[in-house]
């Protein structure tokens, strides 16, 4: 009987085994290699040397590393809270079994699917000086066209509407699918006894959904904290790297100048900045959930 019930447990781990092959060998092995060739001297061609910490003390006296880093920082901590608040207002106006509703549902979600590139490209039509839908619309009103693409300070806030405008979708879903799991008698109740609309939304939406708010926000932050596409294909970094993020750095270091050791030192920062800010980013709304 023994015998027979281990069989069965060895035989039952072979459904997994796709899974942990796929997980094993392109996520656990190459964390684990880029921290060993983060170590390393190397570049493309191969021929690694064992240097220590040298590549991270190279990454953190780089000024161009900190200005990427701030970019970020910056872009996240606005583009985040953009994407949970607007994804939060759609949903709550779209949560109807209307024909119109389920329209607009599929018309917000459907930039969601969309490639970066051709995401880049409407928004470069857009933002484009000269000819572009802006420049146009300036002229019309009488103002002076500003360079949203090559402007320093206007650079990131392009990328940052083009990366809003293409992320909405998912959470917009997300919230619908958890808005519609709250239970029909709490609405009823609160209809009993007159509450306002703001009380239903802040005594029992809210709480209801708290979780898939978190979720949403630590998605999010894992998302944006990896912008790349947006900034190459739309600024390329510009101008004097002020829509620079951390992994088109990485991506130039790694790539351009052929220093594959100082690139993945500074994409083992980039994880544990990540990792960190969606760890407080739990804590602290675990913490208000809690009071």
């Amino acid at each position: 009987m023994a015998e027979s019930y281990r069989r069965s447990r060895w035989s039952n781990a072979l459904f997994i085994l796709p899974y942990m092959t796929v997980f094993l060998s392109l996520l656990v092995f190459p964390l684990f290699w880029g921290m060993w060739l983060s170590l390393n001297k190397s570049d493309l061609f191969g021929g690694a040397r064992f240097i220590g910490l040298k590549n991270y003390y190279r990454v953190f006296s780089d000024p161009v590393f900190g200005q990427a880093v701030w970019n970020t920082v910056i872009f996240v901590l606005v583009s985040v809270p953009t994407l949970v608040a607007l994804g939060l207002f759609l949903s709550l106006a779209l949560n109807k079994t209307t024909r119109a509703s389920s329209l607009l549902r599929g018309l917000f979600f459907s930039s969601t699917v969309l490639s970066v590139t051709i995401v880049t490209l409407i928004w470069r039509f857009v933002f484009i000086p000269g000819d572009g839908l802006l420049a146009l619309l300036f002229d019309k009103m009488g103002w002076e066209q500003i360079g949203f693409l090559s402007t320093e300070g206007w650079s990131l806030f392009s990328v940052g509407v083009a990366t809003v405008w293409w992320c909405l979708g998912l959470p917009m879903m997300l919230f619908l699918a958890a808005l519609q799991q709250i239970p029909s008698d709490l609405y009823e109740a609160a209809a009993l006894d007159n509450a306002s609309r703001w009380r239903v939304l802040t005594r029992i939406t809210l709480p209801s959904i708290k979780s898939t708010i978190v979720l949403v926000a630590i998605v999010q932050i894992v998302m944006q904290f990896q912008l790349f596409g947006q900034a190459q294909l739309m600024t390329n970094g510009g101008p004097a790297g002020s829509s620079r993020p951390i992994v088109l750095y990485i991506f130039d270091t790694s790539f351009i100048r052929w220093d594959v050791g100082m690139g993945t030192a500074a994409s083992e920062v980039l994880f544990l900045i990540i990792l960190l800010a969606a760890m407080v980013q739990y804590w602290v709304t675990s913490r208000k959930g809690e009071a």
